[in-house]
């Protein structure tokens, strides 16, 4: 995959998005949500990568969703790794406030198996992707383990996303949105700064 292609989803995922309008729209069945991908330093990985936070609007410090992801490209598409944090609470907060992530080391990121995203641009800096093959993602939730359906389309506007999760055994959705994806908008580019050096040790 070239470096250019590369950079450029590299740069259009770094983003601080907000679906501040569904909520105002439909607030009974949506939440205010912000969502941020903030590069990391290129040393956390030797390579490439973020950490992603989700959150209520109504408590920034107290995020849903935390993850570390490590950007790798293959010929066909661009892998986004998911690993967890030992003690996420150290970063809560790290979307909007990023010294906090100063002090990140991969020696304690915990590798989430069968949890990559596999993105593929299908117009000019617009991308689509899901969760790798084989419903090997697993999630408890509410004292039961599923396994996650998630399917992302962004560009350089837009952010869509929906989570779903799935009994390993009937296959029947327990949990995840039944209105629809989350429509989110992009408030603020964060990989401005971004260039071919920060991909180094991108593709394998």
């Amino acid at each position: 995959m070239r470096q250019s292609s590369l950079l450029g989803f590299a740069k259009t995922l770094a983003a601080h998005y907000s679906n501040k309008a569904q909520a105002q729209k439909d607030p009974i069945n949506f939440a205010r949500i912000n969502i941020y991908f903030r590069p990391l330093l290129w040393d956390v990985f030797q390579g490439p990568g973020y950490y992603s936070e989700q959150s209520y609007d109504y408590a920034p410090w107290r995020p849903y969703r935390q993850g570390v992801h490590k950007l790798l490209a293959s010929k066909e598409a661009f892998i986004l790794e998911n690993y967890s944090l030992q003690e996420p609470k150290r970063l809560a907060g790290a979307g909007f406030y990023p010294d906090l992530l100063n002090h990140l080391c991969a020696d304690t990121l915990l590798p989430r198996r069968g949890c990559a995203m596999h993105f593929k641009e299908v117009k000019p800096n617009q991308y689509r992707g899901q969760v790798e093959p084989g419903n090997n993602c697993l999630v408890p939730r509410n004292n039961t383990m599923t396994y996650l359906v998630s399917e992302v389309e962004f560009d350089e506007k837009i952010w869509i996303s929906r989570d779903r999760g799935f009994d390993p055994k009937t296959h029947e959705q327990l949990w995840g949105s039944k209105h629809g994806p989350l429509h989110f908008q992009r408030i603020v580019n964060l990989g401005d700064h971004l260039n071919e050096s920060w991909l180094r040790s991108a593709s394998h």
